[in-house]
């Protein structure tokens, strides 16, 4: 990434921590960050959109649903301060993307090493669900991302949301998808236009963890082959 490139990705971050664009998600995070919960009744909540977050060069990119209320949206890093974080970080330690399996907060020390995380939705949902409208006004930010995130060989999409998600942004960017579309299912793998494999998983929310839909093996399993195909 040239130097040019890198300071239109921090202006594009500054433009996502600023966005205002979805008045539902602007009121429940600014919310769920003054009510907090009784565990992080001490702590000041970020209670703003996330920006990605890792190496502006990476071959790895991972695509996730939208922040925590009480993760993401509390510390002010992508799967941060929750289960879900711990399932990832600890995978991308495993796999030599992280160098430390845990995220905390946004100083804990965490460097993502040829990966690069992101979400379809920048702001934490009610019931982290998000509404259409509000995927569709915020796809542009991951348009911009594909666009300066130049070397991604790999791309991990967490849920059927992150998969969609991706795929709509590819569109829009002008990049060739298949036809018909790829479906979502764990573990699938589709070659795509311009040297990119993009690989499905299911999220690793707790959701699907403690209920062993996803286990240790089978998330690890999706990492292990994004490893090998950046290392082709």
């Amino acid at each position: 990434m040239t130097r040019g490139t890198a300071a239109q990705m921090e202006k594009l971050q500054a433009r996502v921590i600023q966005c205002r664009k979805c008045p539902r998600l602007v009121a429940w995070r600014e919310e769920v960050a003054h009510r907090k919960v009784r565990r992080y009744r001490g702590e000041d909540y970020w209670g703003k959109p996330l920006p990605g977050f890792g190496d502006p060069q990476a071959r790895l990119l991972l695509v996730g649903l939208a922040p925590a209320a009480h993760g993401g949206n509390r510390t002010g890093r992508m799967f941060t301060g929750d289960r879900s974080g711990d399932w990832l970080y600890g995978a991308l330690h495993a796999f030599g993307f992280a160098n430390q399996p845990t995220s905390v907060h946004r100083e804990d020390g965490l460097v993502l090493r040829d990966a690069y995380v992101t979400a379809a939705v920048r702001c934490a949902p009610p019931d982290n669900k998000p509404m259409p409208k509000e995927m569709d006004t915020c796809r542009p930010y991951l348009v911009c991302e594909l666009g300066l995130l130049e070397h991604v060989r790999a791309v991990v999409a967490l849920g059927r949301i992150g998969f969609d998600s991706y795929l709509r942004a590819r569109q829009e960017q002008g990049l060739a998808v298949p036809r018909p579309l790829p479906r979502f299912g764990h573990g699938k793998a589709y070659r795509l236009a311009g040297g990119v494999t993009l690989l499905a998983s299911y999220h690793p929310s707790q959701q699907n963890t403690l209920t062993g839909r996803l286990t240790r093996g089978m998330f690890h399993a999706v990492f292990r082959k994004a490893r090998r195909i950046v290392q082709d």
